[in-house]
């Protein structure tokens, strides 16, 4: 096996994702043959090389494996938590490979979490040049206007940077409505976080959908093996996405 760089290593071998095992080797949690490593362009091998992640012994994944969640209320979306708050790892106790969540969903937030110990396949869900649509069923504690409505759907100011159009369309009335809304972006809290911008707190946040999987029947806190035709719809879908991107930008490569 050829040296491949630290984070891609740790990815593929089913530890975190390539973003995730980034943060590991910055916070001198990985070593090479006894040394701490901190650099993100470092090399290693695992056919020779002694690679630790916290002290555990890395070994190759020999094969990869893909999970759909539901994620209830009241657990993190993290491998281990700093404050000791149930993470969804807990529902994966007779699963033996060492897998992780692709992407997030917070605290308070139940729904469709995809698990997986394929580094590449987790980072390119993640991606957020993909633009993978996620769908959530979102209960307010008020009705925000016509004219908020076109504002969220355009995107809103949040943290000095403008959100991606988004799509909103409320499907039960009342005082505590609820709302459809889908987004290609996934920055932290973000639904929540426009919501409040108009004045509203969001009482519940339930994802149902990732592209093209949706949840379905699971209950919260189980979960499924995602089907080979599954896994196959994803790849093809994240390499027909990729082709596009690379087309436009090379033709606006070719403008200049």
């Amino acid at each position: 096996m050829a040296e491949e760089r630290l984070q891609k290593l740790l990815a593929h071998a089913g530890v975190a994702s390539r973003r995730k095992a980034e943060e590991l080797i910055s916070a001198g949690r990985v070593s090479v043959n006894g040394q701490t490593v901190t650099e993100l362009g470092s090399k290693a091998d695992l056919t020779v090389d002694r690679v630790k992640v916290d002290g555990r012994v890395l070994t190759a994944s020999k094969r990869h494996v893909y999970f759909a969640l539901n994620k209830p209320k009241n657990c993190v979306t993290t491998v281990h938590d700093p404050q000791g708050r149930p993470t969804v790892m807990s529902f994966f106790k007779g699963v033996q490979d060492r897998i992780y969540p692709v992407g997030r969903l917070d605290y308070a937030s139940e729904g469709l979490l995809l698990l997986t110990n394929d580094g590449d396949f987790a980072n390119a869900l993640m991606s957020p040049a993909r633009h993978i649509l996620k769908t959530y069923l979102v209960k307010v504690n008020g009705t925000i206007t016509p004219e908020q409505e076109e504002e969220f759907r355009r995107g809103i100011p949040m943290h000095g940077r403008q959100t991606a159009p988004a799509f909103l369309k409320l499907i039960r009335k009342g005082e505590n409505p609820w709302y459809e809304v889908r987004l290609a972006e996934g920055r932290q809290n973000q639904i929540r976080i426009m919501f409040k911008h108009f004045g509203y707190l969001v009482e519940k946040l339930k994802r149902i959908k990732i592209g093209f999987l949706e949840l379905g029947d699971l209950k919260p806190g189980a979960y499924r093996t995602l089907t080979n035709a599954e896994v196959a719809r994803f790849r093809a879908m994240l390499h027909t996405i990729a082709d596009t991107n690379g087309h436009a930008a090379s033709k606006h490569h070719e403008k200049r």
